[in-house]
């Protein structure tokens, strides 16, 4: 395979949010990828180490018998450690050898097998674990503390600096002579434990490594590793203290939470980061009793401008609007992107009554000028929903929908305007109310139903499961569309009874279909955050599981990144017992809402379902879909089955095949039908394949 086709951007994100050197190494041993810190532990520069065989970066004296090893792996590749317990080593550019611990996954990117392999330079860490040893045998020399590359700091049992080699002089930019005498909470950059006579409590710690803070001569904060063991210091009972600097890894872990926490686009504060800054922002209020004001600006026609000159187009005219609005707000206020052509502006430490529609007019004038993109003038108009802490919503949720609800009322008044919210909103048509009323009775008498819409191999072209999706025809409304009638049954609280009869139903309508077919067949449903919430949710799972006879691992629940947005640790919870009774968890419309490194990582997600707004971009064999390109590389090195949805061309089909999605639904092979048509449905594509 082309180096470039591992070139991706998620892909390198992915590698180069590593802390560890990251190796990507084709099956003839050929690196195709390698991060910056791989780069550093090797030497090499970008280029250079891209013309490199895996061997060259071994010693001489084990390349034949690391040869060998390489080749055995790639035919029976699996995940697996190396050099714990046992040394390996690895060669540099100027001919040093460093010690390492090696990492090996096996992934497959476009049907080529490659090797992911982490390396982690052990050299130090050895050394400051000897150093240690030494340490409390009583059996380190001067000489050797004068030539240790750690920080290594002796103090009496009061915690006064007795002596300090010089490693410590050159981490802490004192001389030895000025260090020692100075307490050792002199050279602190955080406040340590003491004891209650004021000397600092070294006793307490137990030897075992764990970031501090030193303060340097020249005022800077260095970042350490530090192991603090007792031992007599000359005949008298005093503390050793062992540190180097972990700057490096420091930088790494917040360049990681960084993509974490931020849109990739406009570098903005994303919908998880704003929710915990709005949590801190409602007790500062509270405690000052200030108020908080919360506008919500969605630009107006936007599509118009991407479906007519470009997505690049809109994304930086994104971009422009995000700098503007940086730029106007005070250096306390937050700006962040929800998402598509959201913003949201967060007003702090607000006199309660303040009038702040001058300060909503000047941003109109200053953030929505026309902006100039590659030669097109755009005029750039916005509806603004706003809201005030603590009058408009007690927690953050409650306090964006309420923005969001204010917000429409303007796009609804004509667009180009600020409408703030008002209680009268939240029932602001009789419509809602009466297709509440007409649901709840639709749920009583029967007037809802299922269809399925098949999901196909792309491997060997066949119907292997089916999602369900619910349809109402009522006597009195008509057909109504799931995205006007599902809303209401979450606002008015008949979600959990409208799933769960989904959930019953759809259940045993596949095991009727997997009979008459002679096949199994999974199922995929849809479930809100109300049913995620729900304490009964889990045992209805389980009894329908039960009542209908299917298998546990047939069934997937398919949820949206929203949901996992809210409150981990109960998701978390409540996945991980899916998990346990067999259940598959599928991660829906993935691209469109928060995507997330994160959420890949930190939730057991079996299977992503890409939207189908990026499988319609892709209208030709020459198209470069990347996120959809992304999505596959990514779900794929996490070990996750990838399913497009919205596949509605043979282009589309081929595209994705041949980028190694594992399965498809869509119009081009069905609409959602009744059961029965399932079946046909199925023996049709079974013929073609």
């Amino acid at each position: 395979m082309p180096r470039a086709a591992v070139g991706d951007d998620a892909l390198r994100l992915v590698v180069e949010a590593s802390p560890s050197a990251m190796l990507l190494v084709d099956g003839a041993g050929r690196v195709v990828l390698a991060n910056t810190e791989a780069e550093r532990s090797f030497g090499y520069g970008p280029d250079e180490i891209l013309q490199l065989r895996v061997e060259d970066l071994v010693p001489t004296r084990f390349r034949r018998h690391h040869d060998l090893e390489r080749q055995e792996y790639v035919a029976h590749p699996s995940r697996r450690a190396m050099g714990v317990g046992r040394e390996l080593f690895a060669l540099r550019k100027d001919g040093t050898e460093m010690r390492v611990e090696i990492g090996l996954n096996p992934i497959t990117i476009g049907g080529e097998r490659f090797v992911l392999a982490s390396v982690i330079d052990i050299t130090e860490r050895l050394r400051g674990q000897e150093a240690e040893k030494a340490v409390r045998e009583d059996v380190l020399r001067r000489s050797i503390l004068d030539s240790i590359p750690f920080c290594i700091i002796a103090t009496d049992s009061a915690g006064r600096i007795v002596t300090a080699n010089p490693a410590a002089e050159s981490l802490l930019g004192y001389a030895q002579e000025e260090l020692v005498g100075r307490w050792i909470t002199e050279i602190d950059a955080a406040e340590r434990a003491r004891y209650a006579d004021g000397t600092p409590a070294l006793s307490r710690v137990d030897g075992d490594e764990a970031e501090w803070t030193y303060r340097h001569r020249e005022g800077h904060v260095v970042p350490v590793a530090e192991a603090v063991v007792p031992m007599d210091v000359g005949d008298e009972p005093g503390f050793i203290l062992v540190a180097y600097d972990i700057t490096h890894r420091i930088e790494a872990r917040d360049r990681a939470e960084h993509l974490a926490t931020h849109d990739s686009l406009t570098n903005l504060p994303n919908r998880g980061l704003l929710v915990r800054h709005l949590d801190a922002a409602f007790d500062a209020a509270d405690r000052d009793r200030r108020q908080v004001a919360l506008l919500l600006l969605d630009v107006d026609h936007f599509k118009r401008i991407n479906d007519s000159l470009g997505h690049h187009i809109g994304d930086e005219m994104l971009v422009v609007v995000a700098e503007r609005l940086l730029s106007w707000v005070r250096q306390y206020d937050v700006v962040a992107r929800l998402g598509g052509d959201e913003f949201v502006i967060v007003f702090e430490d607000l006199d309660p009554g303040v009038d702040l529609d001058r300060r909503i007019a000047d941003l109109t004038r200053a953030v929505l000028a026309p902006i100039v993109v590659h030669g097109y003038e755009l005029a750039v108009t916005a509806s603004i929903g706003g809201a005030l802490y603590p009058a408009d919503g007690d927690d953050p949720a409650a306090l964006l929908k309420h923005a969001d609800i204010a917000m429409y009322q303007a796009k609804a008044a004509g667009r180009n305007g600020v409408r703030w919210f008002e209680h009268g909103m939240l029932d602001d048509n009789n419509d809602k109310l009466s297709l509440s009323a007409a649901l709840r009775q639709a749920l009583e008498h029967d007037e809802l139903s299922l269809v399925f819409q098949p999901q196909l191999d792309l491997g060997g072209g066949g119907v292997v499961g089916v999602e369900a999706l619910v349809r109402w025809s009522s006597p009195r409304l008509g057909s109504v569309a799931p995205d006007r009638f599902i809303p209401v049954a979450e606002d008015g609280g008949m979600i959990i009874q409208l799933g769960g009869w989904v959930l019953r139903s759809a259940c045993s309508a596949v095991v009727q279909m997997q009979a008459e077919l002679g096949q199994p067949l999974r199922l995929a449903v849809n479930v809100s955050p109300r049913q995620l919430r729900s304490a009964t949710w889990l045992a209805e799972i389980t009894d329908a599981i039960e009542a209908s006879g299917i298998e546990p691992h047939q069934l997937e629940v398919e949820l949206t990144e929203g949901i996992l947005i809210e409150d981990h640790g109960d998701v978390v919870a409540v996945l991980d017992a899916l998990r346990e009774v067999g259940v598959t968890i599928v991660l829906d419309d993935f691209g469109c809402g928060y995507s997330s490194l994160a959420y890949l990582t930190k939730f057991p997600i079996d299977k992503i379902k890409i939207d189908r707004s990026f499988v319609q971009e892709i209208t030709s064999a020459d198209t470069d879909a990347a996120i959809v390109d992304a999505i596959i590389v990514m779900a794929h090195a996490l070990g996750m089955t990838v399913v497009a949805e919205g596949v509605e061309t043979e282009v589309q089909e081929r595209y994705l095949r041949e980028r190694g999605c594992d399965e498809v639904q869509g119009y081009r092979y069905s609409p959602g039908v009744p059961a029965p048509e399932v079946v046909r449905v199925a023996r049709e594509w079974a013929g073609v394949s």
